[in-house]
């Protein structure tokens, strides 16, 4: 697993010399590697839906992260005993996670930059509204299929005191077709065999002497049969139940035991008919909202550094890999790279870490992709002149400006944390 941030800072002097700076900085320690990362040229708009647009993208990208990982997850659970290829199987334009972040560029063709960012925001919603409403649907119809056929194979080999006996007995063991005499089944357990071959034909009046016959054990228990008059079948279950013999409501029936082989079949048959296409549809609609939801984060980068740097829209999106044991070495010199920006008083206070204020709060994130599972992750990569005891979390002081280059347009990076999985 891969650790990626997404940083924005700005284009100062110019966006390549920004880029050269940090990645100067950052590398000649074996800190992290960096990568330009691609923001199309986007519609500004105005500060006023710049300002709603901020809060709606926070509560999209949340929403696509979960579409993203339920399909994960759920194709985890169709892959059964294949799930661990399940990083394999999730890929994003045909190619793993880690190489589409590092390469990314912007879908033209779904997302034409023409649109404004509201409309764009509004394409991806769309997008995986639908991706969410068909996996609602084609899941609902795979487990119920699945649910009924384990049920059959559940009773098919459980235990004698529940499992279908169709598999287990013969005609030949039955007296059919009389109106006097009957065949019960009856379970008892290996310890009380010889008791039961000792009192069968004792518990009631009107049994066929010398007619229980073994016809099959497993581990605990053992499965007779035993012919009786069918006037005293009540009697005979009464006293088997005191003495802890159990008779299993069961009779022959070739038609009806030939039905029920025929259903597990047929629905075998639907399973392994439905699994393939439901597996490849997972692969492609994962990779679809997997890309929606980077595409998400690209505009979020986008409002928060227009927001944050001001216009003309001037600055440069990072991707950062950062180094497993240097993360903590990373942020502080993150933080003397551009903790000095912070023209809202963060380092003014050294006694303590200051939350986010105003549009700013919440903006700055980390992602934790473990994709086997649902939940979101809520972990924010945030730089912080103090420690937090949560993992990963880091805090900055956050004063938003839409101004001209005079005034506050310096104030520090954005980031956002994009975690990612390796096979």
């Amino acid at each position: 697993m891969a650790d990626y941030w997404l940083i924005s800072v700005p284009g100062e002097p110019t966006a390549q010399q920004a880029f050269d700076n940090l990645n100067t900085t950052t590398t000649k320690a074996s800190l992290a590697t960096n990568t330009k990362f691609h923001v199309p040229d986007l519609k500004v708009g105005t500060l006023d839906q710049l300002v709603s647009l901020s809060d709606d993208l926070h509560k999209l990208d949340t929403t696509t992260e979960g579409i993203v990982r339920k399909i994960a997850a759920y194709l985890g659970d169709v892959l059964e005993d294949k799930k661990e290829k399940l990083l394999e199987n999730l890929q994003a334009n045909g190619t793993d996670l880690a190489t589409y972040l590092t390469r990314f560029q912007w879908d033209m063709a779904k997302y034409p930059v023409k649109q404004s960012l509201r409309g764009l925001a509004d394409i991806v919603s769309k997008q995986v509204y639908q991706i969410e409403a068909d996996l609602k649907t084609k899941s609902q119809s795979y487990n119920q299929l699945k649910g009924n056929l384990a049920g059959m194979e559940r009773k098919a080999a459980g235990s004698l005191l529940t499992r279908n006996l169709g598999d287990l007995v013969q005609k030949e063991d039955f007296i059919l077709d009389s109106d006097y005499l009957t065949t019960l089944v009856v379970v008892v357990s290996k310890q009380q065999a010889p008791e039961w071959l000792a009192k069968y034909e004792k518990l009631t009046d009107m049994i066929v002497p010398r007619s229980s016959k073994k016809i099959f054990e497993d581990g605990e228990n053992c499965l007779y049969t035993v012919s009786l008059f069918q006037k005293v079948v009540d009697e005979f279950k009464l006293k088997a139940r005191e003495n802890k013999f159990v008779v299993r409501d069961f009779a022959y029936n070739e038609k009806e035991l030939a039905a029920g082989k025929d259903e597990m079949n047929r629905l075998a048959a639907d399973k392994k008919k439905q699994y393939g296409p439901l597996v490849r549809w997972l692969k492609v609609n994962f990779s679809e909202a997997f890309t929606a939801w980077i595409h998400v984060k690209v505009l979020r980068v986008f409002v928060e550094s227009v927001l944050r740097y001001g216009l003309p829209v001037n600055f440069q999106p990072v991707l950062i890999q950062p180094n497993k044991k240097s993360t903590k070495k990373l942020r502080e010199v993150l933080q003397n790279l551009y903790g000095h920006l912070d023209t809202g008083g963060l380092m003014a206070d050294k006694s303590e870490a200051m939350d986010i204020a105003g549009i700013g709060k919440g903006s700055c994130f980390g992602i934790d992709l473990e994709l086997s599972e649902e939940k979101p992750s809520n972990r924010r990569v945030i730089f912080s002149n103090k420690k937090i005891r949560n993992r990963g979390i880091r805090k900055f002081h956050h004063t938003p400006q839409l101004s001209g280059p005079t005034r506050r347009r310096r104030s520090q990076s954005r980031v956002i944390g994009v975690e990612e999985a390796h096979s």
